[in-house]
């Protein structure tokens, strides 16, 4: 691994890490507050890639692991893997390995702004929301004991947010892939 790459993913991890010093807000009737932390998850596979996106999360959850509060809510430590919310932690790794890989195979420099965009918001939708989901309403159901039905239901209050967190990191994907050429190709 070349040396801007550590780079890259020390850079991402600390992105995410950042908007995790955004206070959560939490709704009450489910034990998961609203986070911007998932936007960076989002952001670092559609810049990325999946393999460089996916090792930017890993190393943001080792830090956590090994005690440094650097989750939202300043959590850390390894009971961050005795909660309820743990599937979302752990689906963090599959949603930004699936954002990268979409977005590597969604859009490509010959493509228009607008497709371009597209492709980066379907990669975010896809991979940091429908996978995200799967990870954390099914842990999230079992381990709270509220079934996955009701989880999934409770879960659908997030839906407009990280739509528009999708938007956000595909606007960020699209302005990254215009300015800054230098990037290397996010494989």
């Amino acid at each position: 691994m070349k040396t801007r790459d550590l780079v890259l993913i020390s850079l991402f991890s600390a992105i995410i890490i950042a908007l995790g010093l955004l206070p959560p807000i939490p709704l009450g009737f489910i034990p998961v507050p609203i986070t911007a932390q998932s936007l960076g998850v989002m952001l670092a596979g559609v810049v990325l890639g999946a393999k460089r996106g996916t090792l930017a999360v890993l190393l943001t959850i080792l830090i956590a692991a090994i005690g440094l509060p650097v989750l939202s809510g300043g959590r850390g430590g390894l009971s961050i893997f005795y909660t309820p919310t743990t599937g979302y932690l752990i689906g963090w790794i599959a949603a930004a390995f699936t954002t990268g890989y979409l977005s590597e195979r969604l859009v490509n420099r010959n493509q228009s702004a607008f497709a371009q965009g597209l492709g980066f918001f379907l990669a975010s939708v896809a991979g940091s929301v429908v996978v995200l989901y799967a990870f954390g309403i099914t842990y999230l159901g079992i381990a709270a004991g509220i079934g996955v039905t009701k989880a999934f239901i409770g879960s659908m209050a997030f839906i407009p947010g990280d739509v528009l967190k999708a938007v956000l990191a595909a606007l960020a994907g699209r302005a990254v892939m215009a300015g800054y050429p230098l990037l290397p190709l996010r494989v």
